[in-house]
């Protein structure tokens, strides 16, 4: 006689997201890390948002994808952090095949999307720095209108195949996930059939949509750093290589948790399973919540913008 989480069939109705096993006793301790890092990527987020909106000298490309960048963030930790409070706060551990699926598109969506937009960042800066005379001809809001849509039409439909993969597989395991959220591959692991489209479409998205970014950012900033170089006064290029340091900052902390994550998750398999699920849900939070203290602090006009009002608030 199997119970009610071992039950054979072919698409549940709901999946059971269990936290963190192993260390349930640690469960409020884990919640308020989550929590403070949600309210810091919220309100961090919606600062950059309201700046950039409301200072015309801020209304140009860099500052535009700096917008997109902050909106991907806000909605990617709105995508998880929610149900993760409520799974420690209320016990609500239940989620629907559907939603689950649909938290399972817009992670994979989101994910791509930052990944798209600091490639047009690093697009920005290479002309900037490059060809700084035409940048303004180069870069006109329409263009960037242009390469912001690409962006999200790239990643909506890169992200498609996920969800309908997983759909279409039958399920006579358990529906429990070891997970606080819909992970992919979490949820293949589940299915009793050959997922091997699953994975291998997991790793291309990795590898050859990742991974041509990672490359195509690499070549930018070896132009601009030869561009840098090349300047004859020591102050020039540590200006001009200093308007770059927020976006290799923000790069950084993109795509090491990101490559960290997929190398434990292929070749991990000693690592104990509660590690594996802890650097799942940090490494999704974790730019949000940084992203904003990056350009807060390091980008001088949103930094004395961020002045103007504490000052103003308290005088």
């Amino acid at each position: 006689m199997s119970d009610s989480n071992t039950t054979d069939f072919t698409n549940p109705s709901t999946f059971i997201l269990m936290g963190v096993p192993g260390l349930e006793a640690a469960h409020v301790w884990i919640s308020i890390l989550f929590c403070t890092m949600y309210a810091i990527a919220v309100l961090g987020n919606f600062t950059i948002l309201f700046i950039v909106k409301t200072v015309p000298s801020l209304h140009g490309p860099m500052y535009y994808l700096l917008f997109m960048l902050a909106m991907t963030d806000l909605l990617v930790s709105m995508t998880i952090v929610p149900k993760m409070l409520a799974i420690y706060w209320f016990s609500s551990r239940e989620i629907d095949f559907s939603a689950c699926l649909t938290q399972m598109y817009f992670i994979h969506c989101f994910s791509v999307m930052e990944s798209g937009i600091f490639v047009a960042m690093a697009l920005d800066r290479y002309v900037a720095i490059c060809d700084p005379l035409r940048h303004s001809t180069i870069l006109t809001n329409s263009v960037v209108a242009k390469i912001g849509l690409a962006v999200m039409l790239r990643s909506g439909l890169l992200a498609l195949p996920f969800p309908l993969l997983v759909r279409q597989w039958p399920y006579c395991r358990t529906n429990i996930i070891p997970q606080l959220y819909c992970a992919h591959m979490a949820v293949v692991k589940l299915a009793c059939a050959d997922t091997r489209a699953s994975s291998y479409y997991g790793l291309f998205v990795v590898f050859c949509v990742i991974g041509l970014d990672v490359i195509f950012i690499a070549v930018s900033y070896t132009q601009i750093l030869r561009a840098i170089f090349s300047l004859p006064a020591k102050d020039a290029r540590l200006k001009t290589f200093g308007t770059c340091g927020s976006h290799l900052c923000a790069i950084l902390v993109f795509y090491i948790p990101n490559l960290f994550f997929s190398l434990m998750h292929r070749f991990g398999q000693n690592v104990p399973l509660h590690f594996h699920v802890l650097i799942a849900n940090v490494y999704l939070l974790m730019p949000p919540m940084l992203n904003p203290i990056i350009y807060g602090v390091r980008t001088k006009q949103i930094r004395d913008r961020l002045l103007r009002l504490f000052t103003h608030k308290w005088t």
